[in-house]
């Protein structure tokens, strides 16, 4: 029986954990939290997942929230810049696949009782960078699969697929309950509502440790008003902070989220994250590699909601290329061609999400935008995208392929 050491038990990793367990491998995960840690600790991010992942744990069986998860059936985009006087722009569009968003606690939690109880094994500890040459040793393969601390930085930034090396957004995020809804289909969407000077508060329904609530995240530009999580407020304070932002930024947000409060002790969450492509494969030394996964590797912005997704995609892609692999050796030749083959993918991810950070935006951007809040087409094909946006190569992220796009919606009209 071949055996594959998992370090970090992140969507990816113990998405993979499980997809080998049933594979028939012999599986040891480094977590640093056990299941109960997680599940009574803060949240971790927003994980909006779109069709095709969630299919992708559908197929593995680990769907387990399906009755219970609430669905966003649309999409509604606002920009507006309250100091104008122009109106605002608005447009809404429908899904044309299920989105949902289950807390990271509850998902986590469970696929590491589940592993367990199928036979995986499971340490709990950190892993530190000077134990991964013992660790690669005693496995067949070793994956790193935790973007946080050193070991990420063993797999050294690749600058040509790195268009960023700071930050571009300063980022606190809350789980909501007792948020009231205002009589729109949209109060069920995930809705975005852009402002020049401040940035982006985008909000969501989920299902988190006790039963749904709506995340409120707030992509705060620097030095902007939504600048101000320096002192990492308790859930209580921050919420109050984000909602009187709200008033003045988003007041159709603020009408919801007016009596709204932590759903518990750990529902807000702060940071800032640079985006970052790193090279897939480490090497040791005396001939070890190991390989990395997701977030080890690929590391986007959270404004385009893309992190969990592209997690899920990685698993998927490989577990499919261990599997194939059979009886041969996971070297470093192999170890590469699998990160090409999931970059074929991410890099379509990558580049979506920095183009949607850049500042300012793209010319051609802009007026795609312009046209989805005239448009409905152009709306709906935008909001779609979220859900692979290997679509958006060859209209949104190429200006000719934009001029174009545009030129077939106004001869539409």
């Amino acid at each position: 029986m071949r055996r594959v050491a998992i370090i970090g038990a992140g969507q990816a990793g113990l998405q993979l954990a499980l997809g080998l367990r049933s594979a028939g491998y012999e599986v040891t995960v480094v977590s640093e939290r056990t299941a109960e840690e997680v599940r009574g600790g803060g949240v971790m991010s927003t994980q909006l997942m779109f069709g095709p992942a969630l299919a992708l744990e559908r197929a593995a069986g680990l769907n387990l929230w399906d009755d219970l998860a609430p669905v966003m059936r649309g999409f509604e985009m606002t920009q507006w810049d309250p100091a104008a006087e122009a109106p605002r722009s608005r447009f809404t569009a429908s899904f044309d696949e299920e989105v949902r968003s289950v807390d990271q606690r509850l998902k986590l939690a469970a696929w590491l009782e589940l592993f367990e109880a199928r036979g995986g094994r499971v340490e709990y500890r950190s892993a530190g960078a000077d134990e991964l040459a013992g660790i690669a040793g005693r496995h067949d393969l070793t994956v790193v699969a935790t973007g946080r601390g050193a070991l990420s930085s063993l797999f050294g930034r690749d600058a040509e697929r790195s268009a960023y090396d700071r930050p571009q957004r300063t980022l606190a995020c809350f789980y909501a309950s007792g948020v009231e809804g205002r009589g729109a289909a949209s109060d069920a969407y995930a809705r975005v509502t852009g402002v020049p000077p401040a940035g982006d508060a985008i909000v969501m329904r989920a299902l988190t440790v006790g039963g749904r609530c709506d995340i409120l995240l707030i992509e705060g530009k620097f030095g902007g008003p939504y600048d101000c999580w320096g002192d990492r407020p308790a859930p209580e304070e921050g919420l109050r902070r984000a909602v009187e932002l709200l008033r003045v930024y988003a007041p159709w947000e603020y009408e919801r989220f007016a009596k709204a409060e932590p759903t518990d002790a750990g529902a807000a969450l702060y940071g800032a994250i640079t985006p970052t492509v790193r090279h897939g494969v480490a090497e040791l030394g005396d001939g070890q590699c190991v390989l990395g996964m997701a977030d080890a590797v690929v590391v986007n912005d959270p404004i385009t909601g893309q992190g969990a997704n592209n997690a899920a995609r990685a698993a998927a892609s490989y577990l499919d290329a261990i599997v194939r692999r059979g009886d041969l050796s996971f070297d470093g030749p192999w170890m590469r061609r699998t990160f090409a083959e999931y970059w074929k993918s991410a890099q379509h991810v990558h580049a979506f999400t920095d183009l949607m950070l850049r500042q300012p935006p793209a010319d051609h951007v802009v007026r795609l935008l312009e046209a989805a809040f005239e448009h409905p087409a152009a709306a709906h094909r935008f909001t779609n995208g979220y859900a692979d946006p290997l679509d958006y190569r060859d209209w949104l992220m190429d200006p000719a392929g934009a001029e174009r796009y545009l030129a077939e919606i106004a001869r539409a009209d």
